[in-house]
């Protein structure tokens, strides 16, 4: 369950993270990259940046937080979410449609949510 639990945190962070990226610092950018998507420790990342653990594990958390103020206030995660779950939804409504008509759409679908 924690690790399931961990998991899910990791994949919500890099979702926001490839949303908001532009939107930190160079510094926490650098953190939240090397922490989530390469796999450091604290103690790797520490060691390459020569501070404490300490101070990634603070740099981290500011910077998840700043991810998580920024999708409380513009919601971009959120509604690709939606966009996504609604196109599924009308996928399978499709199915029952002629394969021409299926194909214009997922087209149009497609060109939506890229």
């Amino acid at each position: 369950m924690i690790e399931s639990e961990a998991l899910e945190k990791t994949n919500r962070i890099n979702l926001l993270f490839d949303f908001y990226e532009a939107l930190l610092t160079e510094k926490q950018q650098m953190f939240l990259k090397a922490y989530f998507h390469d796999d450091y420790t604290l103690g790797e990342i520490a060691a390459e940046f020569q501070i404490s653990r300490q101070a990634v594990f603070e740099h981290i958390k500011r910077a998840e937080q700043s991810l998580m103020d920024y999708e409380h206030k513009l919601q971009l995660l959120e509604k690709h979410e939606r966009r996504l779950a609604a196109s599924r939804e009308i996928g399978k409504l499709l199915e029952d449609a002629g394969p021409a008509l299926s194909r214009q759409v997922n087209s149009l679908l497609d060109r939506m949510l890229d």
